[in-house]
């Protein structure tokens, strides 16, 4: 494995164009969104579980928390209108159009017919009609209207005028408020544009919707009779059997209507018929808890995507290649698994752990050939890899690399940046033991001290010495003949230090023929990675792709 000297990147670009992305067909569209959410799903599942869960316990407790409501349905037909006959005739009809339909609806929703069902079936003490104890939102909106005044200056609001006074005297009249809700739970409505109407009372007693609305039926009928009976009374020559006909059918409208039933006999001139009686209902219309719960799981799950949009939008971790790649339009050219206690390449492979990760530093080295064709002959090039910071894992991937390399009968060396006692102290106070020293004594390449690790030449970039680390100058030419020496043995790896440590990164990063990024699942952020890159491409680094080193 033999480098070539440092080119331009659009040469590499002829194999492989690493700044360009794929074409990808299926990127858009309602399919690629459906791919995101499937992903977003999985990989979210824990935080989508419980907000499902949550909102499907928050939607139950409140359904069953809800009382249950029952409806009952009264239907009328309206028909042609009939006058009261009178000197022995037998009345007139009148026809029936739209317009008195209307009449009719707000005849049935009038005051007068409500309250005379209302005190017929003495729904004044009905519980669930008096007065009702304000609930949570009118108790917040009185606190903070408490607290508006309090703050003002303890002036107090000026009497209430027009529908704020009359309110306020319907909760002192529990009567009155007792009928304002009553007149809330009945409606009446047309069936679309026929003379069909609809009348219909809600409770939360089974047994009484029924008889409120054949009340309400019977109140018409009882209404409009006894309209005819007194234009019959007042004309002088009526019949009396006609009288007779007419108080038989006002009293059977006036007793159904006092114990909640329709009429026992036949009344004609009522003006319409009735084609459905309201029965007691067989269970609960409301509330539906299946439907509220259903709603709950999908407002909850609706809110778990919402919160990891969210976390997405706030969270800016690296999580994969791909987001990586989508991100920075930069390849990824490899994920490295994390291994307790890696420290290299072993010589034999004793768990799936360890068998992971060399095939993961293997596949790393073939990307990175290819990625590199175009400047390859019998001569090796230089890699770089660097990181932000220092705990990407940036010096296990190098070591990795160097001893695969080195295994394949190839001489590598690896110019390393991390202090960790991997070699002798005394060594590295040496001008000889590190390349900061010998850049610093001003050193020719072959008065420099290499160690042997592992089968790779390994020289630290810093030295032990401080001073030599501060004066050290990377960007003088003598760097360049000490990596050329290195170059003209075998491969060389820069093991270079943390970009947001040190810019001694960047002026040895101009050296490589290749660069790679390390990112760290779950700690980098994309903001790092990116700010890493354009540093590089600005000191003239040819960067070629990332590496993703995966956390425990």
């Amino acid at each position: 494995m033999m480098f070539n000297r440092p080119r331009p990147l659009d040469m590499t670009s002829r194999v492989w164009r690493m700044n360009e992305m794929r074409s990808d067909d299926s990127g858009d569209g309602p399919i690629a969104l459906l791919r995101a959410l499937i992903a977003l799903a999985a990989r979210y599942k824990i935080s989508l579980l419980t907000c499902l869960f949550a909102g499907l316990t928050l939607a139950g407790l409140y359904a069953y928390s809800l009382p249950p409501t029952y409806k009952a349905t009264a239907i009328l037909l309206l028909e042609p209108r009939r006058s009261a006959a009178s000197a022995g005739a037998s009345g007139t009809e009148q026809s029936l159009d739209l317009n008195r339909a209307d009449s009719e609806l707000q005849t049935i929703k009038s005051e007068r017919l409500l309250s005379g069902v209302f005190d017929s079936l003495k729904l004044q003490r009905s519980p669930e009609l008096g007065p009702q104890q304000p609930g949570l939102p009118d108790k917040i909106l009185g606190y903070v209207r408490s607290w508006l005044e309090t703050a003002e200056g303890g002036r107090t609001a000026p009497p209430p005028t027009g529908s704020s006074s009359v309110d306020s005297t319907l909760v002192t009249n529990a009567d009155i408020a007792a009928f304002l809700n009553f007149t809330k739970r009945i409606s009446a409505r047309r069936v679309g544009q026929s003379f069909v109407i609809e009348i219909e009372y809600a409770s939360s007693d089974p047994t009484l919707p029924a008889r409120v609305a054949n009340a309400t039926v019977s109140g018409y009928m009882f209404q409009v009779i006894a309209f005819k009976e007194q234009i019959a009374r007042a004309g002088t020559d009526a019949l009396q059997g006609r009288l007779d006909s007419l108080a038989r059918q006002v009293d059977a409208a006036r007793e159904a209507m006092q114990s909640g039933t329709l009429p026992s006999i036949p009344t004609p001139d009522a003006d319409a018929r009735v084609i459905g009686a309201a029965l007691p209902p067989l269970g609960p219309s409301a509330p539906r808890k299946s439907l509220i719960i259903a709603l709950g799981g999908v407002l909850g799950l609706l809110g778990g995507f919402g919160f990891v949009a969210i976390k997405l939008a706030l969270d800016r971790r690296v999580r994969d290649g791909k987001e990586l790649s989508r991100e920075l339009d930069l390849l990824c050219l490899g994920s490295i698994p994390y291994v307790a206690g890696a420290d290299g390449v072993p010589w034999r492979i004793t768990n799936l752990q360890q068998e992971r990760f060399v095939a993961a530093i293997h596949d790393l080295r073939t990307s990175l050939e290819i990625a590199c064709t175009s400047l390859r002959n019998e001569n090796s090039i230089v890699v770089a890899i660097v990181a932000w910071t220092a705990d990407a894992g940036v010096s296990t991937i190098c070591r990795g690399l160097a001893e695969l390399i080195s295994r394949s009968d190839r001489h590598v060396t690896l110019f390393k940046a991390d202090d960790d006692g991997s070699g002798p102290a005394d060594n590295r106070m040496s001008p000889t033991g590190s390349l900061a020293g010998a850049t610093f004594a001003k050193l020719m390449p072959d008065q420099l001290a290499f160690d042997e690790v592992g089968g790779v030449a390994v020289l630290p970039i810093h030295s032990a010495d401080v001073n030599a680390n501060l004066f050290a100058d990377f960007r003088n030419p003598r760097v360049r003949q000490i990596i050329d020496a290195a170059r003209s043995k075998g491969d060389v790896l820069l093991d270079l230090p943390a970009l947001c440590h040190s810019t001694d990164a960047l002026a040895l990063a101009a050296y490589a023929d290749a660069v790679l990024v390390v990112a760290r699942a779950g700690q980098t952020t994309i903001e790092e990675v990116s700010e890493s890159v354009q540093m590089l491409r600005r000191a003239g680094a040819n960067v070629v792709g990332t590496v993703i080193n995966r956390a425990r």
